[in-house]
Order: structure tokens, then sequence, then C-alpha cells
């Protein structure tokens, strides 16, 4: 069940990940969050969201979960840096979460469930350590939904290539779409889905993003995956070259998709 990890933990990916905020990645869950819950955050990732849920549930705790010990200690050591309490740390399988039943207030998973083997299994899963009356709360990117000008074949290669190599990784890159079925066969019977985007369409951000991928289809996992699927060199330069030309355009403009779901427990 566990999939291979697209990302992993290059530079290039942190720098994309440590600029995720609860603001700007998980605005639809803050107006469920209550001062001293419980909450377990799955695939905390450098734990930037799980710093900011925590302070909304003061004085709660926060569970920040990984799946390996070298993931995690990129959480601890946002969590020190802002000098918080209330986190708690621990490496784990959402597939077969270490909790006994009814663990949590609310379980959140920020770009999980595009990444794991078996999404229904993982959200089963979260719902069984959630307190009756708790709330199961994720948000998965649709890559497929994904949408930016002006049209590159560069950006068009590294969507069908990133999409090729996140299926051989035994994920599902346009997860968005189908969290709502996911969670109806996970046994889920109210949830409300949403969606909410991502937008680069200034210098600043659009320098940032693309120069980020830039560096990530030549340096990160991503890029020794791309080749062991067939891709070549070539390939990767003229896709990274691609990024900068549409970076550097001031017409460019891009917009990421996501879904997102709220899940009631009973």
């Amino acid at each position: 069940m566990a999939a291979v990890y697209t990302h992993g933990h290059h530079e290039s990916v942190l720098r994309s990940h440590r600029w995720r905020t609860a603001e700007n990645s998980a605005a639809y869950l803050l107006p469920h969050l209550t001062s001293g819950a419980t909450v377990l955050d799955v695939g905390c990732g450098p734990g930037t969201i799980t710093a900011d849920l925590a302070t909304h549930i003061t004085p709660g705790r926060i569970t920040a979960l990984e799946r390996t010990g070298e993931a995690l200690d990129l959480a601890r050591a946002e969590i020190a840096r802002r000098g918080l309490t209330g986190v708690d740390f621990a490496v784990g399988d959402v597939h077969a979460l270490d909790f006994p039943d009814d663990s949590f207030d609310v379980v959140h998973a920020h770009q999980v469930l595009q990444h794991v083997g078996d999404p229904v299994r993982a959200l089963r899963e979260m719902r069984r350590v959630t307190r009756p009356g708790g709330i199961v709360a994720v948000r998965d990117s649709d890559y497929a939904a994904f949408t930016w000008f002006p049209r590159l074949p560069e950006l068009d290669e590294w969507l069908a290539l990133y999409e090729r190599v996140a299926r051989r990784n035994g994920g599902e890159p346009d997860a968005g779409r189908r969290l709502l079925s996911w969670a109806h066969a996970a046994g889920f019977t109210d949830v409300t889905a949403t969606s909410s985007t991502w937008c680069f369409a200034n210098d600043e951000d659009r320098a940032w993003w693309g120069g980020l991928w830039a560096d990530r289809i030549l340096k990160s996992d991503l890029a020794a995956q791309a080749l062991a699927s067939g891709a070549t060199r070539d390939e990767l330069t003229r896709i990274s070259a691609g990024w900068r030309t549409w970076a550097a355009d001031p017409d460019g403009w891009l917009s990421l998709l996501h879904g997102e779901l709220i899940c009631r427990v009973s």
C-alpha cells in the first residue's frame, strides 16, 4: 500500500512546502477549529501548517505525523524555531495509524492522499481515530485541472511527465476530483466538498514558483524517478527552461486547483 513519495525532500521541494500556511492551505478547516481541541496532522511535512494549526487550538494539542523520523525532524525544527508547546510527534503510516479509536477531535491531511497506495483505507483509518462529532479534513491537488498562460509546450510536457511518474509510484495526481468518491467509499455520510486555488500571477510569485519547479525537475527525487521511467536528461532540461520562460513572461498566469473535504464523524 505504501506508494513512493514522488517529491522527496530536496531543497527545491521544501522551498514550496515551507511556504504553506493554515491560511493559504487549510482555510476551509479553520472555522471548525476550537480552543482546546486535539488534532492529528497526517503527513505534516516541514510543519508550517502544523505550527499554524497549533496556534488556533491553544491550549489544545496537535500531533505531527510523518512516515519517517528523518521527515519528522523537519517539523520538529519548525516547531522549535517558533517556540511552540502543545505539539507531539509520531512516526507512522496513515493506512494503519498507531492510535486508539476516538483519539482526536480533528484529523487533517494536506496533499497526502494523492501519494498513498490506498486512499480509501487511509480515510477509514483517519475516521477510526476521530471522536464522534469530530472532523476529518483533507485537501489535495488536481494536476489535470491546473491551467496556465501562455500555453508553453514544455509545461504540457511537464504535466504529462509528472502524472506518469506519480502513477508509476502508486499515487493519484488528480486526487482532488476523487476525494468525495473516496470519502463515500470509506463510509462517510456527512461530507462537505469544496475547492480552492493557488494563483501565481505577479513577477515575484512567477519567479518563485517557476524557479522552484525549474530546479525540482532537474534536482529532486522527481528527476531521478522521471529518468527511471524513460525520460531523458535533455527532456528534463527543456522542461526546466520552459518553467523559467513562463516565469519571465509578464503575462504569465498559473492557477492550481485543490479539492477539499470536511467529513463529520458520526
